[in-house]
């Protein structure tokens, strides 16, 4: 059975524009198009209404900070060509494309150790290297030895790519790749507590 992009939305309780980011980033195999309109498999939404929660309880600290980003888009950027997240981007495009100036605590990512990336509230990637930062004249903060410690290429299954040879990295990209994680945030840094205070 083949539901429209609206009866996915409704089926997950989310937005339209909020699911078709995923069909925009790749996300979702096994479509189907009639004239102009994608078509899921109900497989593959109920998958994704299954997904478990990510266990931020295994992570140290009281709260971790959360990039939210969009489908990648074309950037007329000089130090990279896309900005936001796509499953067929490779390992370096990618990377460039999901590290920004933000405004943000860096202190708190820092002290989190890790920063997972979530499109329409999937963790899609994983980002670590944290610990230095630069800040401009806008007063927004860029982590630039950040790592994609990995990513996902089907959120459905999923699938995930592990990028990174360090073994905290690897910890951190399996404990978060292709759970959900809700955020809420006007910017693209968000705050969500792991739960582990008193």
């Amino acid at each position: 059975m083949l539901l429209t992009t609206g009866q996915a939305a409704e089926e997950l309780g989310c937005a339209v524009t909020t699911f078709r980011r995923l069909i925009h980033a790749g996300l979702l195999p096994g479509l189907s198009r009639r004239g102009v309109r994608a078509m899921i498999p109900l497989a593959a939404v109920q998958a994704l209404s299954t997904r478990r929660h990510a266990a931020l309880d295994q992570i140290e600290g009281e709260e971790i900070a959360v990039l939210r980003v969009d489908a990648a888009q074309r950037t007329d950027e000089p130090d990279r060509d896309w900005i936001g997240f796509a499953a067929v981007l490779d390992p370096d495009d990618l990377l460039k494309a999901l590290r920004g100036w933000w405004r943000c605590n860096p202190a708190a990512i820092a002290a989190g150790g890790v920063l997972p990336v979530t499109l329409s509230g999937y963790v899609v990637a994983v980002l670590t290297g944290l610990h230095t930062w630069e800040k401009n004249t806008e007063g927004r903060h860029a982590f630039p030895d950040a790592r994609l410690a990995g990513y996902v290429t089907d959120l459905v299954t999923p699938h995930t790519v592990i990028t990174s040879r360090t073994d905290g990295d690897r910890r951190f990209a399996e404990l978060l790749l292709g759970t959900r994680l809700a955020s809420h945030s006007g910017g693209a840094i968000a705050y969500a507590p792991t739960r582990t205070a008193g």
